[in-house]
């Protein structure tokens, strides 16, 4: 391969010892031919990606690796590794196609990018780096999140001066680097530099609203710290759930949070952003009783409307939005629960018809909510909640594995028994005998029919 360079991320993580799953390949000329040369080689699938930039994509079979090519930017590498982000990203090593692979060699750092690694600094190139795309802003916060790593002063400066234009963005652009950002190791500490910058304002401005937003005595934070104090108890209850509901209810969950939910996001990862949203309709619900109690009725409701949205201006999936506005609309249902305990086998399958199709997930979402309020008399209150939560988590998982229980008899037939239409009546009484069922009180179809004569009469 003549004429190539290995650049960006993929130096940055090898000289960091990290692992390189991705690799961009700068290229003189035409990427097409030296594209399709490296995936005969590796006998992978190659494809455009870019009219516009003329990019190619390259996937190794083996272990799925993928490298992208695209035109050097200007007449030399130094030129090319100029026009990026930040002196981390803008190293480069020479590129040579050595047998089923790419070898790398000697590295190539006009700006001291290597320096900065083991400084553990980010640093800009320059505020026109930040004028060619408006989003590498926010880029800042999410290398902080996964790196680990800090913005020099002068880069703080410039991110904060260009922070409001990354919301020129587009949607999925933005939505693509908080969704990284969010599931990072260092999600707390990105999120925090994002706020002090005024990133956050620029792109989730409803999370920004969140300051300064007093609570009750119940609480010790206000809304903004409240809620990260709650994406904090989730991430820290990811690897200790059996310390909350044993070996076996923990194994299963953990089985339910891996699975891929949407928009390359597990059930986990997607439950930190139900952690970060499920509070943003208190500031606009907020009123003080006249007994000064601060209330916020409504903000469940009216925090599943603002995640819908959010999600459209984000270009989210549908059925990512559909799960964020789920755990919104009934985060506070356990909670109420709690002083209804014992509960019969009625209240259980209400409160899972409730609150699925994300009953598993809210019920863990109340518990890092619960964790992280620690107001008055917060020590019982917490010890109550997660005492139901332990009792609720393996009916939620067995709903969630066996799908809603169904009335033991099909409704066409409880009509022609009852003698009535189908139609609106016959749903509820069908919904009814489900219930009953799940209760032990009509669990055959004569009980369901007897059961059905007795409701109506």
């Amino acid at each position: 391969m003549t004429d190539a360079w290995i650049v960006g991320g993929a130096v940055r993580d090898e000289l960091l010892g990290r692992p390189v799953r991705d690799t961009d390949i700068a290229v003189v000329g035409d990427p097409e031919p030296v594209a399709r040369a490296v995936a005969r080689e590796l006998r992978g699938p190659v494809f455009r990606l870019s009219e516009a930039f003329g990019a190619w994509r390259v996937i190794d079979r083996r272990d799925r690796h993928v490298f992208d090519f695209a035109r050097v930017q200007g007449d030399t590498i130094e030129e090319d590794l100029a026009k990026r982000d930040f002196t981390v990203n803008a190293m480069a090593r020479p590129a040579k196609l050595e047998g089923p692979g790419i070898a790398a060699g000697d590295l190539i750092d006009p700006f001291g990018g290597r320096a900065d690694l083991e400084a553990r600094v980010l640093r800009v190139l320059g505020a026109e780096a930040y004028e060619r795309d408006p989003l590498r802003p926010l880029r800042l916060a999410r290398f902080a999140a996964e790196l680990g790593f800090q913005p020099d002063r002068e880069t703080e400066r410039l991110t904060a001066q260009a922070a409001p234009a990354v919301a020129q963005a587009a949607g999925e652009r933005i939505f693509a680097e908080l969704r990284r950002l969010v599931i990072a190791e260092g999600a707390l500490h990105g999120l925090a530099l994002a706020d002090r910058l005024g990133l956050l304002r620029a792109v989730l401005p409803e999370l920004a609203e969140l300051h300064d937003v007093e609570q009750s005595r119940y609480h010790h934070l206000d809304v903004y710290d409240h809620t990260l104090e709650v994406l904090a108890k989730q991430i820290e209850l990811e690897p200790r759930l059996h310390e909350v509901f044993g070996d076996e209810d923990a194994a299963r969950l953990g089985r339910v949070l891996e699975e891929p939910l949407a928009d390359e996001l597990t059930r986990a990862q997607a439950l930190r952003f139900g952690a970060l949203l499920h509070d943003i309709g208190k500031p606009a619900t907020r009123d003080v009783r006249p007994d000064g109690r601060v209330t916020f009725i409504g903000h469940d409701r009216l925090g599943e409307q603002m995640i819908r949205s959010l999600c459209r201006r984000l270009r989210t999936s549908d059925r990512l939005a559909r799960f964020l506005e789920g755990l919104a609309r009934h985060h506070l249902v356990l909670g109420f629960l709690v002083h209804e305990c014992p509960l019969d086998r009625r209240q259980v399958y209400r409160y899972l018809a409730l609150t699925s199709p994300v009953e598993v997930e809210v019920t863990l979402l109340s518990c890092a909510d619960r964790l992280a309020t620690r107001g008055r008399r917060a020590e019982d209150a917490t010890e109550a909640h997660l005492d139901l939560a332990r009792r609720l988590m393996p009916a939620a998982l067995d709903w969630r594995e066996s799908g809603p229980p169904a009335a033991p008899i099909r409704g066409d037939e409880l009509a022609r028994e009852l003698g009535i239409q189908p139609g609106p009546e016959l749903g509820r009484l069908l919904a009814e005998l489900a219930e009953a069922a799940y209760a032990g009180e009509a669990t055959t179809r004569d009980e369901a029919v007897a059961l059905g004569r007795r409701l109506i009469a």
